[in-house]
Order: structure tokens, then sequence, then C-alpha cells
């Protein structure tokens, strides 16, 4: 799959309700339902140029707001700790023999399982 389509799938998860009504059945129409730009003109009857221009607006908003908030960066970076952190616990549960600590580590490891991002 093009890395296009995922990053722009990824921003609009974070951001799609941000566009206008327009833009964003243009944009599910075609980024989720695979349909061409012919196919949306028709649709929803508008030139193929109109539906052009109306997705590279989604596009563009979708790419600014990321730019300006990194809501996509920040989740990126605390998926990678809290994976990071889970790795650590699992690999200090190898080494300790203490009952009480392997409760707590477990625990720990638990509340990150529930973190929801």
């Amino acid at each position: 799959m093009n890395t296009d389509f995922v990053e722009m799938n990824v921003l609009f998860d974070f951001y799609g309700s941000l566009l206008t009504g327009k833009q964003m059945d243009i944009f599910k129409m075609y980024y989720m339902e695979d349909y061409s730009l012919g196919e949306i003109s028709q649709e929803l009857n508008i030139s193929r140029q109109g539906v052009y221009d109306s997705l590279k607006r989604a596009e563009s908003v979708l790419k600014y707001y990321e730019e300006k908030l990194g809501l996509v960066k920040k989740y990126n970076s605390n998926i990678a700790k809290i994976n990071n952190i889970k790795r650590i616990i699992d690999d200090a549960k190898i080494n300790i023999s203490d009952k009480s600590a392997l409760r707590v580590l477990d625990e720990i490891q638990k509340e990150l399982d529930e973190i929801e991002l």
C-alpha cells in the first residue's frame, strides 16, 4: 500500500472531523472506499477538477494541523515509550526473584496495557 495513503488515513483519524462535510465525504470516498476522481465526480455531481481541488485542500488541511499540533508525532512517540517500558519490565522480571517486586511489575505492566491513546 502506498505510504501516502497510510499517512493520509492516519492524519484523517486524528483531524478528519476538522474538515468540511464535503471534504470529509470526498476524502472518505477516495482514500477509504477506493473511488476514482471520476467516480466521485459522478457520484457527487461535481467536476473532476472540483473533486481534485477539494481533495488537495483536505490533504493540505490535515497536514497543516499535524504540523501545528503534532498529535500523530506525539502519539507515535508515546507508543514507542510505552513499548520500551514494557520491554524493560519484561527484562527486569527475568532477573527478579522477589515475589512482591514481581507483583508490582505485573501491576505496572497491566496499567500500561490499559492506557488508551
